[in-house]
């Protein structure tokens, strides 16, 4: 899908969906689906009903991170949605053999991400979650032009390499009129297994003071766990732990603060957006 195309598109509503929320980055190497995965597992264990479209289709890895490498069925002309944790997904993992790479361009992009959107029985949900890839492509415009976004969640890290990124990601969202709920800093700083003490890995502060400078909320900060990287890997989110554990508070957190937001926000009321050059 060419950027540069000026023209309106209509944003239809997914059936039984109220709001669909996704989470960017401007570069990879953050996190965004360990955060992705979290989120969506810690809105579930809060009592929403949640989904989780994998929509990075050249890195699918939520089917690793949550644990299951099933395939969907179909009834009738609509895909039926795995579900784990509490949670329907789908994702191109789930239909592509192994390590096999999909060298894909625009419009097939924009196919398979109006499949996952309005091909999917989805059913009843309070929230879709959409892990993006990492930048500002095809996909994102896929779709923002065609679904209303409730609103956007920007992950990054503490590096000035990734917040210059990120504020790439957030500009990009406002060009199109999707409102940012907030900033997450993802692997904040590390607790040493040692001495307990704090160390900034990537520098300190940098995703708070960047959403202050930017006027956008500070959804989060989480610590570089290696407990959470082996929940990932495990297919066990760190998430699922009960919501007092120190190695899963702070994704509840982020789930408790992003709901907020939402409820702030409310569902989009524009019909249309429009790109120009």
């Amino acid at each position: 899908m060419n950027p540069n195309q000026v023209g309106e598109q209509p944003k239809q509503p997914i059936p039984g969906v109220s709001h669909l929320v996704a989470v960017g980055s401007g570069k990879g190497g953050v996190g965004k689906t360990t955060v992705a995965v979290n989120l969506a597992v810690a809105m579930a264990r809060l009592g929403h009903r949640v989904g989780l479209l994998d929509a990075d289709v050249y890195g699918p890895n939520v089917p690793l991170m949550m644990g299951i490498r099933d395939t969907p069925v179909s009834r009738g002309q609509m895909i039926q949605p795995l579900e784990q944790f509490g949670v329907r997904l789908m994702s191109m993992g789930f239909l592509s053999s192994g390590d096999r790479p999909l060298i894909w361009r625009g419009p097939m992009l924009h196919s398979v991400v109006q499949q996952f959107l309005r091909g999917v029985e989805w059913g009843d949900l309070d929230y879709l979650i959409i892990d993006l890839p990492p930048g500002t492509g095809d996909v994102q415009l896929t779709l923002i032009q065609t679904a209303p976004i409730t609103g956007a969640i920007v992950v990054t890290t503490p590096s000035d390499v990734s917040l210059e990124d990120a504020r790439k990601a957030v500009n990009m969202f406002r060009q199109v009129h999707v409102e940012v709920l907030g900033i997450v800093e993802n692997m904040s700083y590390l607790v040493c297994p040692h001495c307990d003490k704090r160390v900034d890995v990537f520098s300190s502060g940098g995703g708070k003071r960047t959403a202050a400078e930017m006027g956008v909320n500070f959804l989060a900060e989480l610590s570089l766990d290696p407990e959470v990287r082996a929940g990932g890997d495990s297919g066990r989110p760190v998430a699922l732990l009960d919501r007092n554990d120190p190695h899963a508070a702070g994704y509840v957190r982020m789930a408790e603060a992003t709901v907020a937001r939402i409820a702030e926000v409310g569902a989009p009321t524009a019909p249309r957006m429009e790109i120009s050059e």
